[in-house]
């Protein structure tokens, strides 16, 4: 083992059971120490326990290495400033972030309650800020530093019964790359990953949002069954992305499961339609049916007048009568 983490100090949240576990042990194989963050809650929030937290620390000293457990809720600023200051009064510093903890409180739109929202845009957008704000403080005075978050395909593509939720991965991807620009220049970085692993978060997906989500528009590259695809196959790159090889990556999204690392390109322009001036809803409404001599008046594009909206699909399914 190259122990490429020796002498780091790493906050690893929701490091109780699947992702956030395997993220922290690896860390530690590495040589880290980590401070292993997990409320121990049910997969909708619910309840609290010691025990998933303790057993990974657990783990990770019977493997040699060095942990502790730390129970703080990280979805309010007093708990993310706690959870920062555990690590420099337990080990005198603190060089990396990993902000795995979530919840599911999976709902369609029109079924979904102000609490099911709220709770998840807390746990997951807010404890991530929590934790990474009281961090930046560190990481700008002593000039280094790396923080890794978690987001999701939801948050980049949607996922049906899942507002709450995308909202708040989709937030926490744009985040990060505010974070890299703003801690870039004092040598820290921020980056983060879209996994597809097997949770229990996964498993959990009712059979009807399933079956909604597989027909949905090729959006998404082929990949293995669910089945196959074991959390421990994110903490690698996630292990990376925290060590000093990894200086040079900030900013970036990357979508991770078993052997495919792929990173993700930013939003940027696809297609585009001008004209001098400003366009009247007239204008609009006869671009499919203007003639290509009228149309060179209208565009500067010389290509068909449906070069705006071509190929986009309906996400809408074209048999809604069973939903």
């Amino acid at each position: 083992m190259a122990n490429y983490l020796d002498g780091k100090v790493a906050i690893v949240t929701g490091a109780g059971r699947g992702i956030g576990a395997g993220v922290a042990k690896a860390l530690a194989s590495e040589g880290a120490k980590v401070i292993v963050n997990d409320i121990g809650a049910t997969l909708d929030g619910d309840g609290t326990s010691n025990s998933p937290a303790e057993q990974v620390v657990d783990e990770i000293k019977s493997s040699g290495g060095e942990a502790m457990p730390n129970y703080t809720d990280i979805s309010t600023m007093k708990g993310g400033e706690g959870l920062v200051q555990s690590a420099v009064d337990s080990y005198g510093q603190l060089d990396i972030v990993v902000t795995v903890a979530g919840i599911l409180r999976d709902r369609m739109l029109f079924n979904m309650t102000e609490e099911e929202w709220d709770d998840v845009i807390r746990v997951h957008l807010k404890g991530t800020f929590t934790v990474c704000k009281h961090a930046a403080i560190l990481y700008r005075q002593q000039k280094s530093g790396r923080i890794i978050t978690f987001a999701s395909e939801s948050g980049l593509f949607g996922n049906p019964g899942q507002a709450n939720y995308a909202a708040a991965k989709s937030g926490i991807a744009g985040f990060t790359k505010v974070a890299a620009k703003d801690l870039g220049r004092y040598g820290a970085t921020a980056n983060a990953i879209c996994p597809r692993a097997n949770t229990r978060m996964m498993q959990s997906v009712p059979d009807t949002a399933r079956e909604l989500r597989a027909n949905r528009p090729k959006d998404r590259e082929i990949a293995p069954p669910m089945a196959e695809m074991h959390p421990d196959d994110i903490a690698p790159f996630v292990a990376y992305l925290a060590s000093d090889k990894a200086s040079n990556v900030n900013g970036q999204t990357f979508l991770v499961y078993g052997g495919t690392i792929t990173k993700l390109s930013l939003p940027r322009r696809t297609r585009t339609i001008f004209k001098q001036g400003r366009w009247s809803l007239d204008e609009l409404n006869e671009m499919g049916s203007i003639s290509r001599q009228r149309y060179k008046k209208y565009f500067s594009l010389k290509k068909t007048c449906e070069h705006l909206t071509k190929e986009i699909e309906n996400i809408i399914p074209k048999n809604i009568s069973n939903i």
